[in-house]
């Protein structure tokens, strides 16, 4: 008689595959114009509760000016020194977001491209084996802060709220006594490592000229009022290239800028454009200047905008309506030369025009008018 087989669950075995436990990311949006202990609290907060934390570092792709002092990678650097530990244990992922300012939708497709491309790695990597499915993914935040509207346009993220511990004050708060060169931001709002480097850049020449641009800007309300305003903008194609400005004054001295500034009492915001155009770049051909009736022939009317964003401009509300000037292609460019309070005038190739380089949201009315 042949013996029995012994029951998998005597043998003290199973053929029931353990279940397995689904890899957890956390995702973490700010800008960190500095980091500052809240900021701190949310993500060691965020690191009991998933298993590795991605920090997307907002208004990565914008010109230094007194709200956005620091640079990406001078605040991943804020993030590495108080998280080296983390960050030695590939815990806390660190990654550049760039401003969508007139495109929700734009800034969601960017978010989620970035964490569906740092989830798929990591399962590559060995951290889960099965694809986007193995991974849940939720969104970090202080309690009843804006991250309630993030969580609207990432309904498939979990959510990790977070309450904060350290009172009501901001990154905001922050640079406005460093700017007005007070020395006595308290020592518990800031970790060593960032008030180290706050002190080092304030040595540079970079802090220098934000420090002027400040003080401008300080003043400019008294001057000239807080607004609205109504500005236009000449965003001039020619042959894959576009036309720009270097501004010769603060704000934004050394910043590239599209041809353009404030409407006259007297006239139409199309004529604005065409005024300021001519003003600012001298454009001309063989034959001189360009009329301001040929120019004006130049505008597509279907692809002319309003930008409007209240933050725009640390000067104030000003409004700004972008016209699209299209000029016919051929082999040699107009030629142009710098005037009014335009430092110079020149074509630049579109793709190899970044972000950094220009003043204000120009490169969000470029991104929009010239479809890149």
């Amino acid at each position: 008689m042949a013996d029995k087989a012994k029951s998998p669950a005597k043998a003290g075995k199973s053929n029931v595959a353990p279940k397995q436990t689904k890899a957890s990311f956390g995702v973490f949006i700010g800008r960190f114009q500095p980091l500052h202990i809240g900021h701190e609290h949310v993500i060691r907060q965020a690191l009991e509760q998933v298993d590795r934390l991605i920090v997307l570092v907002g208004s990565a792709n914008v010109a230094r000016d007194p709200r956005n002092p620091f640079t990406f990678k001078e605040r991943e650097h804020m993030i590495r020194s108080a998280f080296a530990y983390e960050m030695a244990k590939e815990r806390l992922i660190v990654e550049p977001l760039d401003d969508h300012l007139y495109s929700d939708t734009a800034w969601t497709a960017e978010v989620q491209r970035r964490v569906h491309d740092i989830v798929l790695a990591e399962g590559n990597n060995g951290f889960a084996a099965n694809g986007l499915d193995d991974f849940a993914i939720s969104l970090a935040g202080f309690g009843k802060d804006k991250s309630s509207f993030y969580l609207k346009l990432f309904p498939t993220w979990g959510n990790i709220q977070i309450e904060s511990q350290f009172g009501t004050f901001s990154s905001s708060d922050i640079r406005e006594r460093y700017f007005a060169r007070l020395c006595d931001i308290p020592a518990q709002v800031l970790s060593s490592g960032v008030i180290e480097q706050l002190e080092e850049f304030k040595l540079s020449d970079e802090f220098k000229a934000l420090l002027a641009e400040r003080e401008y800007l300080d003043a400019y309300p008294e001057e000239w009022g807080e607004g609205p305003f109504v500005t236009a903008d000449a965003v001039v194609i020619q042959s894959g290239h576009i036309l720009l400005v270097e501004r010769g004054r603060l704000p934004g001295k050394g910043l590239l800028a599209l041809p353009g500034g404030f409407v006259n009492r007297d006239e139409r915001i199309r004529d604005g454009a065409v005024r300021e155009l001519r003003e600012e770049t001298g454009i001309s051909d063989n034959k001189g200047q360009i009329p301001p009736a040929m120019l004006a022939s130049f505008i597509e009317d279907s692809r002319t905008r309003v930008f409007d964003a209240p933050q725009r401009s640390l000067r104030g509300r000003i409004i700004t309506h972008a016209f699209l000037f299209r000029l016919p292609e051929r082999r040699k460019l107009f030629d142009v030369k710098g005037g009014d309070d335009a430092a110079h005038a020149r074509w630049y190739r579109l793709g190899e025009l970044e972000p950094q380089m220009l003043f204000e949201d120009h490169w969000s009315i470029i991104e929009q008018m010239a479809d890149l």
